[in-house]
């Protein structure tokens, strides 16, 4: 599996690149210095993998996170412990604290190797981001990676957008026209100016004002196509 390593101290990156020579399964293919850097070599290489430092100058490796729209697997490595739970919290594959033991570290690559063999190789396409893509999620001081499977609605909020997964609903900084470009239309559908709604998740059917129609999710929220995608919508799902 194809790993970039993102740290701005050049002897913990020559270090973990050592480290990781015995296991054929990684293939490191870069190295960034910073956010700036790790997001164009993420653009170049497309990795599955991510070694990720915490604190760096300038933007830390959370501010990455929130940066990219697809989000591959992260192990976060960091010398400040105090990270670890807040780490364990953003659904991380793993957690290492430098100096990385080699110990710790042949854990954590079988545990991803367990990971990468279990999910199913797939072409990325980076425009579209499908029901099987992660995403970072940052709202105040709670995170997470969400797969967008788990996303029943997307709703719109100025130039946010609320993301509804279990019992969670954070804001996001980005617009619902954005999203609905990128989305992939066989799991995601426009249905008014202020949703998008996950097909996968939908309960029930009714008619409704004006030629319209209204949709109710697994989770409760009721939801209405407005009469110009109802057309769409019957056709999409063949009503």
């Amino acid at each position: 599996m194809k790993a970039l390593i993102v740290d701005d101290e050049r002897l913990a990156r020559v270090e973990l690149k050592r480290l990781l020579q015995p296991f054929k399964e990684i293939n490191v293919v870069g190295e960034a210095v910073n956010v700036e850097d790790a997001l164009e070599k993420i653009t170049q290489l497309n990795p599955e993998l991510v070694f990720l430092d915490i604190q760096m100058p300038g933007k830390s490796g959370f501010d990455l996170l929130e940066e990219l729209d697809s989000v591959p697997t992260v192990v976060f490595t960091t010398a400040y412990d105090e990270y670890a739970l807040k780490a364990f919290e953003y659904n991380a594959m793993d957690y290492l604290l430098k100096p990385i033991e080699p110990k710790r570290l042949e854990e954590t690559v079988k545990k991803l190797i367990e990971k990468y063999k279990k999910e199913s190789v797939r072409q990325v396409d980076s425009k579209v981001l499908t029901e099987k893509d992660q995403v970072f999620v940052k709202d105040g001081d709670r995170c997470w990676f969400v797969k967008l499977e788990t996303v029943r609605l997307l709703e719109s909020e100025g130039n946010y957008v609320r993301l509804y997964f279990d019992e969670n609903k954070p804001l996001i900084l980005r617009t619902l026209n954005y999203l609905d470009e990128r989305l992939d239309s066989k799991s995601f559908f426009r249905a008014n100016r202020k949703h998008i709604i996950n097909l996968k998740w939908i309960d029930s059917i009714e008619t409704w004002l004006n030629g319209g129609l209204l949709v109710k999710l697994k989770g409760g929220h009721k939801i209405e196509v407005s009469r110009r995608q109802a057309i769409k919508f019957k056709d999409r799902l063949s009503l």
